[in-house]
Parts: structure tokens; sequence; C-alpha cells
């Protein structure tokens, strides 16, 4: 597993989406992942650390989550298929780690409110990375 971060959002204005990039921590390997308008505003009012004046939906599952005592332990972004990638979310129930798939986007949108590592299995980003000299990523 290697863990990343959310360097930035690009919005690709030609094809009308936003895009999260995910960058290696050790090296200029980037993960674009293409996700909705509203993910995106989700994981950049994150990122930016903005306190919305109501819960939005990631905010909500945190605090429900919190207040079941359940942790966020982390994200892993494990697979792509047909340009579509897959993540799972860790939670930590007492003893036990539970599971959960997602969408990367909601995965990383959590990750950020609950201040947990995001992580990618090499194989994902050996297939959809791309390095930063490579050009444009569209």
């Amino acid at each position: 597993m290697i863990e990343v971060t959310v360097d930035r959002i690009a919005y690709d204005t030609q094809h009308q989406r936003a895009i999260v990039l995910l960058k290696h921590a050790d090296s200029e390997r980037y993960l674009p992942i293409i996700v909705g308008p509203l993910e995106a505003g989700a994981i950049a009012i994150a990122v930016e650390g903005i306190e919305p004046p109501r819960p939005q939906t990631h905010d909500l599952l945190k605090q429900i989550l919190d207040r079941l005592n359940i942790k966020v332990a982390g994200v892993l972004i494990d697979d792509v298929r047909d340009e579509t990638f897959f993540a799972q979310i860790s939670l930590l129930d007492k003893d036990r780690v539970v599971e959960i798939d997602s969408r990367p986007s909601d995965a990383i949108a959590l990750a950020l409110r609950a201040r947990v590592p995001i992580s990618v299995l090499e194989r994902v980003l050996d297939l959809a990375g791309v390095a930063a000299d490579a050009g444009p990523i569209h």
C-alpha cells in the first residue's frame, strides 16, 4: 500500500468534470480520479478546512460514527476496472475492523474529515498513475 495525499482538485472545463489528484508522498507520481461536482465540492471543503454552518453528508456520517464510538481507520483505493476506481473504508468498532465498499470520492471526503490516511494499492497506481512530467492530466 502506498500512502497518498490530496494534492489538488483540477477542473477539466473541456469535458466538464472534476479530477482529484492524489499524490504519492515520496515521488512525483499522481493518481487522477474523476469525480462528480458535488463530491469535488465536499473534498474541497475538507481540504480548505471550511466549516459549513450545517453538517453536509460526509460531516454527518463522521458525526454518526463518532457518536457510536466507531473510528475511521483509513481508506484504501484498491481497484480500477474500465476507468472506474473502487475503494474501501476501514472502520474500527471496538476490537474488529469492518471494511465498507465505497466510491473513492466519498472515501476521500470522509478520510479528510477523520484525518486518516488515504492509501492506494501499488498495482492501482501502476495501472492508472501518471508521472508529474507526463504532461496535462485529462
